[in-house]
């Protein structure tokens, strides 16, 4: 009896999910940006939501929640229900760094988040204030071995690929410069460029407009190949330090345990947006290469990143309670 109760109970849970999803989206859907307005999270989510929005025939909503390197926001999205109304970025910090950074996440990465796909790749770039007496990256690295700790670099937050970049830059040169990290890329670029900071590892979608106006000096990226939308800059690797190779990633996810139907029906979406042209123009303006990869791709990825951040974790010694 209680084993036909179960079967029964069950039969009207899938029956309830199918018609859940049947009917979705039958109202607005909230998309959680777990970084600060300005950044590359934030305007990639500002890019995609309106095609989502077209597509699904309801309003998706973009509600920054920054904080700890991604960690608030991404946690807001995992405590939400999974039905297809909360979805919600995720980085290589939040989604990848953070892991081995933290003490403690109030989230399991490989647990609570169901991934839809990439949404972009693209690597930091090296930019100081033009006040540094430093034209390329061995003039930076004698200019701080000769002044230890009396300059900083700014990052969108500890566990950030751009405070990984700056540790990984000081482990393999051994400057020793002081990180300030913040709420986010948007609220760090005006004291960068008010020479409040000396440098950033930022992302190259934020960092290169200013270098374009000559308000500051781009010195090299860090990904293993020179950018296209800036190859004249040379990678940190070219630059005298082999083997330096960090690339910062934007995805986007939903709550674990999302009905198939309506993540297949996100996936596609969005895999479409990123190949519309006008989103397709705007990405290779911002110098991002555009994602589109299947939920199990992404997965795959998550997995295999985590292992390899923790070294740099590790060798760096940075540690955030």
């Amino acid at each position: 009896m209680k084993h036909t109760a179960r079967l029964a109970a069950t039969f009207l849970l899938a029956a309830s999910t199918l018609a859940s999803a049947q009917s979705w989206p039958s109202r607005p859907i909230k998309y959680v940006v777990n970084f600060a307005p300005g950044g590359t999270t934030d305007i990639l989510a500002r890019m995609i939501a309106p095609k989502l929005s077209d597509a699904l025939g309801q309003p998706v909503v973009v509600e920054n929640k920054p904080g700890q390197a991604g960690s608030v926001g991404a946690a807001e999205l995992a405590r939400s229900r999974a039905d297809g109304y909360t979805i919600g970025a995720g980085t290589i910090s939040s989604h990848a760094i953070n892991v081995s950074l933290y003490s403690k996440l109030p989230y399991d990465v490989l647990k609570d988040f169901q991934p839809i796909t990439m949404l972009a790749t693209l690597p930091n770039m090296l930019v100081v204030h033009p006040s540094l007496p430093a034209n390329n990256v061995q003039e930076l690295i004698a200019f701080l071995k000769a002044n230890p700790n009396k300059h900083s670099f700014g990052s969108a937050g500890n566990g950030t690929s751009q405070h990984m970049s700056g540790e990984l830059f000081k482990n393999m040169t051994g400057v020793q410069m002081q990180h300030i990290p913040y709420k986010g890329s948007g609220p760090m670029i005006p004291d960068l460029l008010s020479g409040v900071l000396s440098m950033s590892f930022e992302n190259l979608t934020t960092a290169y407009p200013p270098v374009r106006q000559g308000r500051l000096k781009a010195l090299a990226v860090t990904s293993a190949k020179r950018s296209f939308i800036a190859p004249e800059v040379p990678t940190l690797a070219e630059s005298g330090l082999p083997g330096y190779d960090i690339s910062s990633w934007q995805a986007l996810f939903a709550p674990a345990g999302i009905p198939k139907p309506i993540l297949d029906r996100l996936y596609a979406e969005t895999a479409k947006a990123l190949k519309a042209p006008d989103v397709t123009k705007r990405l290779q303006d911002l110098g991002l290469d555009a994602g589109g990869m299947l939920p199990e791709e992404l997965a795959a990825k998550i997995r295999d990143d985590i292992p390899k951040l923790a070294k740099i974790v590790k060798d760096s010694g940075a540690k955030v309670d």
